[in-house]
């Protein structure tokens, strides 16, 4: 299990948070005292007693509180998110280390590669391979020969047996070099594996990463491979630099919410429709993280609940995506188009979220960082790795060179001859450095007895075909080469911007941007989508529902309209339109909600439950809770006399005849009462009293001109 490690100074303590949810019971010297206090009655009388019981602590007590940071630092240490030094996980890093094991240039059984693997990741055979074909699907690092699946399609890739992978040229030059690799042992210390590959290139912008572990998630989207080389480029110049995401699906991103990948950022991406012809629209890029088989259900779907309108969809792709989708003659591509992005996978938002493994002391923790300081952290860490093999590169050059040197004056100077009358081992030795003394001058230090051993080992052949010449001429080079060494470690940054230079040039090739970005301008659902569904109301039974043909129409509507109604019991309630939905028995009144539209104004009279008396209100429905049932009377009970709704202000009732019950004790139970003096309200007021007694029934009164 991975060290508990502390915070920074600028990063939430993950660790202190996710112990805070596991609560540790106090406990004493000899356990844990719990006292239970009862109370009742005992033969009449109240009971109360108080009960003290010593409850030892359990064996497992302390493990468990020790479990859960354990569990959470393994995960994300261990498992799912990237460390910044290789931008690889942990499985990414071993099997990549397996192929690097056994690298012969040759195609490996991907069973073969996940089975060597296991040797080093004790997680089962399925994750090795789902994360090997993931990386072989980018091309950066694996070449694979086979059916490997379809990203495109999201077809998954052939059974491990039937399929081989190998190193791309790229990973063996970029990735590994066992002289400056940090080994540690296996987890069940057979063998040694990286604690980190040395690799000299951002690989976790290159290939992007997501990850969910214990308590955070890492999101890092890919990058273009040129914009990476260029950017590091630009910042070993001391130049400002900007990399944008770029998407192996191609489509056009907004990028103006990026946040240069950090938390909180966003990353709207689209997918590239073309009209075909009149009726005929053609998907041929996705947005990135979607595939064909998704969108077209996504399509599917919409078209079933009635957010667009289609006839059918083709699916088309193979290497190129191609979608078609087959439009109704009475349809708008346009709108259609418009619609696609809004209701179906056509657009995308992402949530960019740069999380890395760290090491900050000796100890390894989680850091959230900007893509731009992951590149920065990962140029700099590269010209350390190429200021490391340049200085092992010098001093095997100058041993090489002191070798060479040694071999010259012994063979030149005929010191092999002193040996000859040599009876021991100890004499054959003493008689070389003997021999070699007088020409330690021309070497650049001390000659060791392994020089001397060496020298011992040079074989008659190599000593009568010696050619003064050759050997003069391979100490030059030696030398030239030492001088280039020495050249580059003085002028370090130039160095690795050209070693970027050339691998730009040897490795980005046809690499092109896939994702062009723009601006895209936010598009309002209620505008595009069209009212072709229709609204149907069974009053009686209390349901509203689309597609009704056996009921009462009410309006055409959109599927992303709400329906407003008004019951006989003095209740409203609002919900979205659906297929059936119960609103309450007895519908007074139906209509579509939108708040953002003119208000329509409401004028009803009730008889209160509690009271019996008569009310009369005035209203307007603002804002409201959706599928929450509002009583619009004084009490529960009540009951609707008369209703009246209207989106004209002016068209609202004045004059009504009131006709109280005739069994009433009223004196007058016939009179008019004027609607107009009565002021607009809100939806939960209890309103003006009309009458104390019983109403029968109420009529609007004409005015002139009016029709009954």
């Amino acid at each position: 299990m991975p060290n508990r490690l502390p915070p920074a100074d600028d990063q939430p303590d993950l660790f202190a948070a996710a112990a805070e949810e596991v609560p540790t019971p106090p406990a004493t010297d000899e356990g844990q005292a719990e006292t239970v206090t009862t109370t009742g009655e005992e033969g009449g009388a109240p009971l109360e007693k108080a009960e003290t019981t010593t409850v030892a602590e359990a064996p497992l007590a302390g493990a468990y509180k020790n479990w859960f940071l354990d569990y959470a630092s393994y995960v994300i240490l261990d498992r799912a998110v990237p460390h910044i030094n290789d931008g690889l996980k942990p499985v990414q890093r071993r099997i990549l280390h397996t192929l690097w094991d056994k690298d012969d240039g040759r195609f490996h059984k991907v069973a073969n590669i996940v089975g060597a693997t296991m040797a080093f990741h004790p997680h089962g055979d399925a994750s090795i391979e789902a994360a090997l074909v993931g990386i072989a699907q980018r091309s950066y690092l694996i070449e694979s020969q086979g059916n490997f699946g379809n990203t495109l399609t999201g077809d998954g890739a052939a059974a491990a047996r039937y399929i081989e992978a190998r190193l791309t040229p790229f990973a063996r030059e970029v990735v590994f070099n066992p002289k400056t690799t940090v080994w540690q042992r296996s987890y069940d210390g057979r063998a040694k594996e990286p604690v980190t590959l040395p690799a000299k290139f951002p690989l976790v912008l290159l290939e992007g990463v997501e990850g969910i572990a214990v308590g955070l998630s890492t999101r890092i989207l890919p990058h273009n491979f040129n914009d990476l080389c260029r950017a590091s480029i630009h910042h070993l110049q001391g130049k400002t630099f900007r990399i944008r995401p770029d998407f192996p699906t191609g489509g056009t991103a907004d990028f103006s919410a990026y946040n240069d990948g950090a938390r909180g950022g966003r990353v709207k991406v689209r997918a590239t429709i073309e009209s075909q012809s009149k009726y005929v629209l053609a998907v041929t890029e996705l947005a990135y993280g979607t595939t064909t088989s998704s969108l077209i259900d996504s399509i599917l779907s919409a078209n079933t609940k009635g957010k667009i309108k289609i006839k059918h969809v083709d699916d088309n792709t193979a290497d190129k995506v191609e979608i078609l989708i087959h439009l109704p003659q009475t349809a708008d591509p346009k709108q259609v188009k418009q619609q696609l992005y809004v209701f179906t996978d056509c657009q995308v938002s992402l949530a960019p979220a740069a999380c890395v493994i760290e090491n900050v002391d000796g100890l390894d923790r989680p850091a959230f960082l900007r893509v731009s300081d992951i590149l920065r952290r990962s140029t700099d860490q590269t010209v350390i790795l190429l200021k490391t093999e340049l200085a092992i590169r010098l001093g095997e050059l100058q041993q090489q060179w002191h070798w060479d040197s040694l071999e010259r004056i012994f063979l030149e100077e005929r010191i092999y001859r002193r040996i000859e009358k040599s009876t021991t081992w100890e004499d054959v030795l003493e008689e070389i450095r003997t021999g070699v003394e007088p020409f330690l001058g021309r070497l650049q230090r001390e000659v060791t007895d392994e020089d001397i051993t060496r020298l011992t080992e040079i074989r008659i052949k190599r000593i009568s075909a010696y050619n003064r010449f050759k050997a003069d001429e391979k100490i030059k080079l030696i030398e030239a080469d030492i001088e280039t060494v020495k050249h580059h470690l003085a002028n370090l940054v130039d160095y690795a911007i050209a070693w970027f230079t050339s691998l730009q040039e040897k490795y980005g090739k046809g690499r092109k941007r896939r994702t062009s970005y723009d601006e895209i301008e936010e598009i309002s659902a209620a505008k595009v989508i069209a009212a072709n569904q229709r609204l149907y109301v069974d009053r009686d039974g209390g349901f509203v529902g689309l597609n009704w043909r056996q009921h009462e129409y009410v309006t055409d509507c959109r599927p992303i309209d709400q329906v407003l109604c008004v019951m006989a019991d003095a209740k409203l309630k609002v919900c979205k339109v659906t297929d059936k939905v119960f609103m309450g028995r007895n519908i007074l009144h139906v209509t579509l909600f939108d708040k953002a539209a003119p208000p329509e104004f409401f004028t009803l009279l009730y008889q209160d439950k509690k009271s019996g008396k008569c009310f009369a209100k005035r209203f307007t429905v603002g804002g409201v809770t959706r599928d929450k049932l509002y009583l619009l009377a004084a009490s529960e009970g009540s009951k609707v006399v008369y209703f009246d709704a209207t989106k004209n202000e002016s068209s609202m009732p004045g004059k009504v005849r009131i006709q109280c019950s005739g069994r009433c004790s009223a004196r007058v139970k016939d009179f008019e009462f004027d609607l107009a003096e009565m002021t607009m309200g809100t939806r939960g007021a209890k309103g003006v009293t009309v009458t104390k007694y019983p109403v029968r029934k109420v009529t609007k009164v004409l005015g002139a001109g009016e029709d009954a």
